[in-house]
């Protein structure tokens, strides 16, 4: 293993290491180059598609807990997936900031990465790019924040 990424484990509560590990074999097995920044507030530890140069999935410190921060691409093709998340989930997600370029594209830096529509619970949603899929990590949340992942590659691949 890697020096950094051992010193980022070290900074992940023990409950989630595991899980956390698991995240990193399942995603660099998958064709996912792992890059490790450490910031003002802990490590960013990013993990992009090699194939295709885009950031799939980052680990962020905050101080309400660790959490996975996903960019998918192709939510269109599972959005379904959304309803079966855990209720503190949808409450993240639900709270997310609202993606101003998609309201009014002058109202964000033109080189901002727009959001993303989607519909949640049967409410249309547009979200962040950047804040819209940060879910914290928990026992209830992770196998789910796995699935996410999963459905994620899944629809890369097709």
């Amino acid at each position: 293993m890697d020096e950094k990424f051992s010193m980022f484990m070290e900074t992940v509560d023990e409950a989630f290491r595991n899980f956390v590990h698991q995240i990193n074999e399942y995603l660099t097995g998958n064709g996912c180059k792992c890059d490790i920044k450490l910031q003002k507030s802990g490590y960013l530890v990013s993990y992009v598609l090699s194939s295709r140069k885009r950031t799939l999935a980052t680990f962020v410190s905050r101080k309400t807990g660790m959490k996975l921060r996903l960019y998918p691409e192709r939510l269109q093709e599972y959005e379904s997936f959304l309803d079966t998340l855990p209720q503190k989930a949808k409450k993240e997600i639900k709270k997310a900031s609202v993606c101003k370029r998609l309201i009014n594209p002058d109202d964000c830096n033109p080189k901002c990465t727009m959001g993303y529509r989607f519909v949640l619970d049967g409410e249309p949603y547009e979200k962040c790019r950047y804040m819209a899929f940060q879910i914290t990590l928990s026992d209830e949340n992770n196998p789910y924040i796995k699935q996410f992942l999963e459905n994620e590659l899944g629809a890369e691949a097709e």
